[in-house]
């Protein structure tokens, strides 16, 4: 048998152990070069900043714009404090130019053709919003998928926005309508600042609309509130990072707050909606029996339409989606309603032509409930509203993010990664398409004299109001709907003044834009026509 070796501990002088050479190492003196560190550091340093301004150079190539940019913010300043007019100046350097903000390379499109080609991209580029906004909305949400997702999510919602839906929204609407036109009627201050007055009367409105009495008033008035931190966070540029007290932090502690109430709203219409006596009285509502009768295998319309309802959407889902409608219908809805009462106060004969049409179509009787066929009827209206969307849009950019290289010239290839923004000033202040647009003129949209159509309809592609493509605004007609309800329904009831300010015409740029001094007016009832 094989002898073996067994190994015992020994003991260890820890005397010998200088014989190892640590006693030299511990009496040895290190010295600390305090040039030679300066200087590596500063070396590497100067590196990095010329490796920014050569990269930079290199993805900007021949792009109109700055021929360097400013060392690790870019044009990070103008963004905290962005101004329409540094914006047009940019759009109109030339149909796609560059700019660098935090090390993020942006491309513009801003001609008709380039914004329309990023929009209609989406092998190349997919919305991103803004840099904050999958943080803030977050990233599973519909509004960022792409692709067969994307389309499908779309096939399902558009039962949301049909006539028959459209038709039981507009009470609830016109209800809230005239709630706050009373108290602006009966208050009797000298006029001053409605912005966030209508802010809150869009609120009220979408909340009812979406969600009904599944959130209380003090909820409403708390998402309310909480909200506008979520707007403030979705400017273009913001601090990239989600610490305490930032804006994006605070966004996603709000977002945190109305995600408990929608995602509760949704569970409590589920199960009032299982009961096939009660009708929907809200959005939700219409969503959920929608679910539940294609399970049934009872729903109407397109089959495709009915097999992706017959999917159980969790509430989660679901209130996703409701989170979404609440940032497209907050920001640019209530931009369009301040823009339509500033502009209509500005032009008193179009709010002259407004109101004589409004008489016409109720009969003369202002208690007459509004219906989708007398909304028709206001064809004067409607253009008036399309004119407001078209010289003050209320979304002037829509970020994407490119997923690979992005040749959207012959002559240009948009790098990976890089932000490609769609700017549709332009396309909507083309004067070979609106003469004098500038102008703010209403008639433009109605056909000719001798009946034909007029230059603005007759080319579609430059009213980008909504977007293009795949991602274009699903709820478009609810817009339309709303904003020549809430112009039509006031003409009739109230008149109104304008106190220009010196910053009346000015603009500020948040997530949509709003005159600079937030739009002074005030209200006094209106006798009805004798």
């Amino acid at each position: 048998m094989a002898s073996a070796t067994i190994l015992r501990p020994t003991s260890v002088d820890l005397k010998e152990l200088t014989a190892w050479g640590l006693e030299s190492l511990n009496k040895a003196k290190f010295t600390f070069d305090t040039h030679t560190t300066v200087a590596t550091v500063l070396t590497v340093v100067i590196t990095l900043l010329i490796y920014e301004q050569v990269n930079y150079r290199a993805k900007k190539a021949h792009l109109p714009g700055d021929k360097w940019t400013i060392p690790i913010i870019g044009k990070f300043a103008d963004s905290l404090h962005p101004s329409l007019e540094k914006y047009k100046k940019q759009w109109y350097s030339g149909p796609l130019s560059a700019v660098s903000v935090f090390n993020i390379f942006i491309v513009i499109g801003s001609s008709n053709e380039m914004a329309r080609k990023i929009l209609n991209s989406p092998n190349h580029a997919e919305p991103c919003l803004v840099a904050a906004a999958k943080k803030v909305l977050l990233p599973t949400n519909w509004v960022f998928l792409h692709g067969k997702e994307h389309a499908d999510y779309r096939k399902a919602l558009n039962v949301l926005f049909t006539k028959k839906a459209l038709s039981h929204y507009l009470p609830i609407q016109e209800r809230i309508y005239r709630e706050f036109f009373a108290k602006w009627m009966n208050d009797p201050s000298p006029a001053h600042p409605y912005m966030m007055k209508m802010r809150d009367l869009n609120m009220e409105t979408s909340l009812s609309v979406f969600v009904g009495d599944y959130v209380t008033p003090a909820q409403k008035q708390e998402i309310n509130d909480k909200y506008w931190l979520i707007t403030v966070a979705l400017e273009l540029v913001n601090f990239p990072l989600a610490l305490p007290g930032t804006k994006i932090w605070n966004a996603i502690q709000a977002r945190k707050l109305v995600m408990k109430y929608l995602t509760a709203a949704s569970a409590e219409s589920k199960i009032r909606m299982e009961e096939p006596t009660n009708e929907p009285s809200c959005l939700l509502d219409e969503w959920t029996r929608a679910m539940i009768l294609s399970r049934a295998g009872t729903a109407e319309g397109d089959r495709e339409q009915v097999k992706l309802l017959s999917r159980e959407f969790s509430d989660h889902e679901i209130a996703m989606v409701i989170l979404s409608f609440l940032f497209a219908s907050q920001d640019a809805m209530s931009s369009a309603i301040v823009y339509a009462f500033q502009l209509t106060a500005d032009h008193p004969e179009v709010l002259a032509k407004i109101r004589e049409e409004q008489y016409r179509v109720r009969g003369g009787d202002l208690d007459r409930p509004l219906t989708l066929d007398l909304l028709d009827e206001m064809v004067y209206t409607r253009a008036t509203v399309k004119e407001v969307s078209r010289l003050m849009p209320s979304v002037i950019m829509v970020p994407y993010l490119t997923t690979k290289a992005f040749p959207i010239t012959p002559e240009y290839t948009v790098p990976k990664n890089s932000m490609v923004i769609p700017a549709f000033w332009n396309s909507l202040h083309d004067e070979t398409v609106y003469p004098e647009p500038d102008s703010f003129k209403p008639e433009r949209w109605l056909p000719t004299a001798e009946g034909a159509e007029p230059l603005a309809e007759s080319k579609p592609q430059n009213y980008i109001v909504f977007g293009s493509g795949p991602h274009k605004c699903i709820g478009q007609q609810y817009a339309y709907m709303h904003l020549a309800a809430t112009l039509g329904t006031a003409s009739v009831l109230m008149d109104w003044q304008h106190a220009r300010t010196k910053d009346s015409d000015e603009i500020q740029v948040v997530a949509a834009i709003f005159p600079k001094d937030e739009l002074h007016l005030r209200f006094t009832p209106l006798a009805p026509p004798s």
